[in-house]
C-alpha cells in the first residue's frame, strides 16, 4: 500500500531502497523556505543499521502489511525455540536469539504472536503480563514498608527484578515482560 512520506508513524514498516526498515522516530519540519517534510529515523529489520531519511509529502513509499499468525511455544533445543501454528499444527523454529532476552519469559503452552513478512518471521510478541515465582529475596525489614521501596528479587527463570517489601520467596507475582518489572501479586 503506497503512502505519502508525511504519513510515516512511529512503528510503521516500510520498503525503502530495496529493504524492509521500521520507523523508530518522526518530526515534521516547515522550513521558512521551500516544502514541508517528514524526518524519519528508520531501522533495519534485518541486519542492525539505522538511517535517517527526508520524505517530502509528494513522495510516495510503499507501507509493508506485516501477516500476524498466532504460535504456541513447545520446547527449546539446544539454542533454537520451536513453536507451533495452531491452526495447521507445523512448526515454527526460532533462534533464541531472535527472541532475545524476553526467551527466558517463554512458558509451555504460551501462546504468542509471530509477525511474518512473505513466509519470513521478523519479529515476536509475548503475552504483556507473565506470572512467576519469587526463588530468591532479601527477608523484610521492619519498618521499610512505610517508603515507597523496592528490594531485588530472583524469579524461577533466573531474571532478577525489584520487588516491594512485602514479597517473600515462594509468592508469585505479575511481571511486564516489556520491561521486567513487578506489576501485583498474583491471584
Amino acid at each position: 500500500m503506497k503512502i505519502n512520506g508525511n504519513e510515516i508513524r512511529i512503528g510503521n514498516v516500510i520498503m525503502h531502497q530495496d529493504r524492509l526498515w521500521v520507523a523508530v522516530k518522526t518530526q515534521h519540519v516547515m522550513p521558512g523556505k521551500g516544502g514541508a517534510f517528514a524526518q524519519v529515523e528508520l531501522k533495519s529489520i534485518i541486519g542492525n543499521t539505522k538511517l535517517n531519511e527526508r520524505f517530502r509529502s509528494a513522495e510516495t513509499v510503499e507501507r509493508v502489511q506485516l501477516e500476524q499468525k498466532d504460535f504456541q511455544y513447545l520446547y527449546s533445543q539446544d539454542d533454537m525455540l520451536v513453536f507451533m501454528d495452531t491452526d495447521t499444527y507445523e512448526q515454527l523454529e526460532l533462534q533464541t536469539d531472535f527472541v532475545g532476552e524476553r526467551a527466558h519469559f517463554l512458558q509451555d503452552g504460551m501462546m504468542v504472536t509471530v509477525e511474518m513478512y512473505e513466509g519470513t518471521p521478523l519479529g515476536i510478541s509475548l503475552p504483556q503480563h507473565v506470572t512467576l515465582e519469587v526463588t530468591e529475596t532479601e527477608p523484610v525489614v521492619k519498618g521499610q514498608t512505610a517508603a515507597n521501596s523496592f528490594k531485588p528479587a530472583v524469579l524461577e527463570n533466573g531474571v532478577k527484578t525489584m520487588v516491594p517489601p512485602f514479597v517473600g520467596v515462594g509468592e508469585k507475582i505479575v511481571v511486564a515482560t516489556e520491561d521486567v518489572t513487578y506489576v501485583r501479586r498474583a491471584d
